[in-house]
């Protein structure tokens, strides 16, 4: 029988340009099912007659049916494999951003984005598992730091394609859009993607043993803190989300388009921060780069605040949302393998617990930044502080602290292969 790590290194050589976009692609259904919609989120507003707070909770539906899906997809895949969840995930979605479209109500339209992000989270869930199927050690981080690149550059697509579209169509005409983009990956995965966990390596027991994996997972110190921090820093990240098309075209004054522009600019850095974040991990030190993200957030966060509190003018806002973003850009790689790198044989659980705080966290936070009223932007500041704040005190309990002496491994459930582990 071959060892686990000629297994490893026979899967890495299986995984053809195909399959890798495929996997890329999944991971756009988070950004583009949020992204998309937001430069109308204003006309979404003024059409269904609704609040401003209330019209945010379609942003907060979405993220809370998208972390919770990932707590059933997860542990799910782990058992029956990848391919079928991801299938019926990817099919559901279709169908929800249909009845997206269709809602008469904006009550009707939350249950729909509820059950939109149930669907979507299943793509997210199982790109970051097989993910960990195919690859481990610095080729993993690399993996994590491209799906951050193409979340990134789904990000610009999303907004800037949103802000061209409604001047053609309607919110509605968004969701069919939504709705033909699943058709499209839908059939990639039906062409490309083949099963990457073996039937012999699959999770065995009941659905009961979830329980004591998710015991498991959460007993150990170096996981649960860098699932904290990225729950936190994603706070501060869909509080940007929900916010932003309101800050920026109700206090400032932007078009739609020139939303779309000024999104789509942050968008670019949180794109090129994520690549380069991979990188910089791969080489140097996971928990470095890791804290020079948390040092860029909580800058960007403070300037949020300071500018909002200050009433200063749009470069001064932008500039503090740009490195807001491209500090949570910096945070996600080396965060996302710290937490699921010691853990090949329950891949999916660990990422369902990873993508829960993600999604949970923002969608906790973003109604929050609607306390206000669309005329402030200091909920919005006060929020990001806040998370951006919570992350850096958890990364220094949890994760900096674990740390042992230079060239020594970091107490983990599992022996782990880290290239640096020194800081």
């Amino acid at each position: 029988m071959s060892t686990p790590q000629i297994t490893e290194a026979s899967r890495e050589r299986q995984v053809g340009r195909a399959l890798a976009i495929v996997l890329a692609l999944l991971t756009v259904f988070g950004p583009i099912s949020m992204d998309l919609y937001l430069p109308v989120l204003p006309a979404l507003t003024a059409d269904l007659g609704a609040a401003t707070s209330t019209a945010q909770l379609t942003v907060t539906a979405c993220l809370l049916g998208l972390a919770l899906g990932q707590v059933v997809a997860g542990p799910l895949s782990d058992r029956l494999g990848r391919r079928r969840p991801l299938l019926i995930g990817v099919a559901a979605y279709i169908v929800t951003a249909v009845l997206c479209a269709l809602s008469p109500s904006v009550e009707t339209l939350i249950a729909a984005r509820f059950l939109q992000g149930l669907a979507g989270a299943v793509g997210i869930v199982i790109a970051q598992a097989a993910g960990r199927d195919l690859y481990s050690g610095k080729k993993l981080v690399r993996y994590y730091s491209r799906l951050t690149v193409i979340g990134g550059l789904a990000a610009i697509i999303g907004p800037v394609l949103g802000g061209q579209l409604a001047a053609v169509t309607d919110w509605r005409g968004l969701f069919v859009f939504l709705s033909v983009a699943g058709a499209a990956i839908l059939a990639a995965v039906l062409v490309v993607f083949r099963e990457t966990l073996p039937r012999h390596e699959r999770a065995s027991g009941e659905f009961r043993q979830t329980g004591r994996d998710f015991r498991r997972l959460l007993s150990d110190r170096v996981f649960l803190g860098a699932v904290l921090v990225i729950g936190f820093v994603y706070a501060a990240l869909f509080a940007y989300l929900s916010g932003a098309t309101y800050v920026l075209q109700g206090i400032y004054g932007l078009s739609p388009q020139g939303y779309s522009y000024a999104f789509g600019l942050n968008s670019l850095g949180f794109m090129v921060f994520g690549f380069a974040a991979g990188r910089l991990s791969g080489r140097w030190s996971e928990k470095g780069t890791l804290a020079i993200g948390l040092t860029m957030s909580l800058a960007g966060a403070a300037g949020v605040l300071v500018t909002a509190l200050a009433q200063l003018p749009l470069p001064a806002m932008v500039v503090s949302l740009f490195v807001l973003v491209s500090g949570a850009a910096t945070t996600t790689p080396p965060a996302t393998s710290l937490a699921l790198a010691g853990y090949p044989d329950i891949a999916g659980t660990a990422s369902s617990l990873l993508g829960l705080a993600q999604f949970a966290f923002g969608g906790l936070a973003a109604p929050l930044v609607g306390l206000g009223g669309a005329g402030t932007a200091v909920p919005l500041g006060l929020v990001a502080v806040a998370a951006t704040g919570l992350a850096a005190v958890v990364y220094a309990v949890t994760i900096r602290r674990r740390t042992q002496a230079p060239g020594r491994e970091i107490a983990r459930n599992e022996p782990l292969d880290r290239a640096t582990a020194h800081l």
